[in-house]
């Protein structure tokens, strides 16, 4: 959810942000796209304003730095759900 929350900005709608972020957590998008909408009417939304006292070009790299954080953390977890999911395939006790 909060990846979804995270990233609706960059999407057309939170029909288009669920389609693409269900594939790639594996929940199917339209139990994905109900728990946006649910997210949405009850007031959570994160914080993506970056302060306005910055001049346009901090103001612009913070924004692409923050994107690059999110990313990161968005491959991170996808490789810990991999990792997880090889390991449990190799275990030898489970042949």
């Amino acid at each position: 959810m909060r990846l979804a929350l995270e990233r609706l900005d960059e999407f057309e709608s939170p029909y288009a942000a669920a389609r693409a972020i269900g594939l790639m957590v594996d929940v199917h998008y339209e139990t994905l796209r109900g728990w946006i909408k649910k997210a949405l009417a009850e007031g959570s939304r994160p914080a993506a304003q970056p302060p306005q006292g910055l001049p346009p070009a901090e103001r612009e790299e913070l924004l692409r730095l923050r994107k690059e954080v999110r990313d990161r953390k968005q491959a991170n977890e996808i490789l810990k759900l991999a990792s997880a999911f090889f390991a449990r395939e190799l275990d030898p006790r489970r042949h």
